[in-house]
């Protein structure tokens, strides 16, 4: 039997409830998703890798048909590795699709047995990103429908609230 296997890249900086929207709808599509947490650090991210896998997990942790990994270098090699058929990207809006897309010709351009598969974002996330979270939680704004408990609780601790 031949799994359907999708990898969900990303820096997850935090993980917000968008994320995990894309996540479980995902799961509808293939038997497994890897929640694949960038090593880029170069974006100056605020939480760790290990913080931010240790946050997926204690938010997917329950969800048996999806992992978290970490990944750097290209994501079609990373994916070929997990033997993995796809990769999973959420849109929100017209201007994450020209990027979104860029990436996903590129990737196939590199590898030609590795597909993208686009999500759009639920319409009630489809504002919501970590960029955006982080930003009301530095102002010390209600960031409760946007994100996990355990991730409103990691940002206060970030905030030395």
């Amino acid at each position: 039997m031949n799994r359907k296997i999708a990898v969900y890249p990303g820096s997850f900086d935090p993980i917000t409830f968008g994320h995990l929207d894309i996540i479980n709808r995902a799961l509808k599509i293939f038997d497994e998703v890897i929640i694949a947490v960038s090593r880029n650090e170069r974006k100056s991210p605020m939480f760790s890798v290990n913080e931010r896998v240790d946050l997926i997990k204690s938010v997917v942790g329950d969800i048996p048909r999806a992992k978290v990994d970490t990944f750097d270098g290209l994501l079609v090699d990373y994916v070929r590795t997990r033997k993995a058929q796809a990769i999973i990207r959420g849109l929100r809006a017209i201007s994450d699709f020209e990027y979104e897309l860029q990436m996903a010709q590129t990737n196939r351009s590199i590898s030609k047995d590795v597909e993208t598969v686009f999500l759009m974002t639920s319409v009630f996330y489809s504002f919501l990103s970590s960029s955006i979270v982080k930003e009301v939680s530095s102002m010390n704004g209600p960031v409760d429908g946007l994100v996990p408990l355990v991730v409103k609780k990691a940002l206060d601790a970030k905030f030395n609230r």
